[in-house]
């Protein structure tokens, strides 16, 4: 009986730990000498192939914070040129907060870049690009000034060409379109909504806990 009760509280864990507050951050790189690409949906295209090569000096990993990126500091060996940047944030808006958004990217992309809501292009640019930690010059950053998102996931795509030399980069967001931006990160508060396996594992959970008290009663 004890095995089942310390089973069922794990499982309740795991529940509330998956609704926690947070968005969840990937970086890909990958070697590209590529120069700046037509449209938006070739910058997603020539990124995706190239994150998907394994090479020495770049890689895959999940970051806490969109604040401070750079392929040098995240992996090993990391090289400052010809770098293929994916980013994919996955992120939950709440029916308080459904309606208008403005999201926000300071990027070094030497040449250039696009930004993907939901699997839509909605910015991208050709030019060298290097906010520099400033949102100044709209040219020097990919943005979104008018968003629109209903309650539930949405799932936010940088892609990006870089030759050097490998700068700082950072994703904002801002609610309503009033107040400060917010970077994106695991304590941001926009929350996850469970998935349905989880609510299944949630029922499972409780069940036994219920039988188990049945049975010692």
């Amino acid at each position: 009986m004890k095995n089942r009760f310390k089973f069922s509280a794990a499982i309740v864990s795991f529940v509330l730990c998956s609704s926690a507050n947070a968005s969840l951050i990937t970086i890909e790189t990958g070697f590209s000498a590529a120069g700046a690409q037509v449209d938006a949906l070739a910058y997603q295209a020539l990124v995706n192939s190239a994150v998907a090569i394994p090479s020495p000096g770049y890689g895959s990993t999940t970051v806490p914070v969109y604040d401070n990126i750079a392929n040098h500091s995240l992996f090993p060996g990391g090289s400052f040129t010809d770098i293929a940047f994916k980013s994919t944030v996955d992120f939950y808006v709440s029916p308080a907060d459904a309606g208008a958004w403005q999201i926000r990217a300071g990027v070094d992309f030497g040449h250039g870049g696009a930004i993907f809501v939901d699997g839509v292009a909605y910015d991208f640019k050709t030019n060298d690009m290097w906010w520099a930690g400033s949102y100044s010059d709209s040219s020097q950053y990919l943005s979104i000034n008018s968003l629109t998102l209903a309650a539930g996931h949405h799932t936010l795509n940088l892609y990006g060409l870089e030759g050097c030399c490998d700068g700082f980069q950072q994703a904002q967001f801002r609610i309503g379109g009033s107040g400060d931006f917010v970077t994106f990160s695991a304590d941001d508060n926009l929350s996850p909504v469970p998935e349905p396996e989880t609510h299944a594992m949630l029922l499972v959970g409780l069940g036994l806990l219920f039988f188990s008290v049945r049975r010692k009663k």
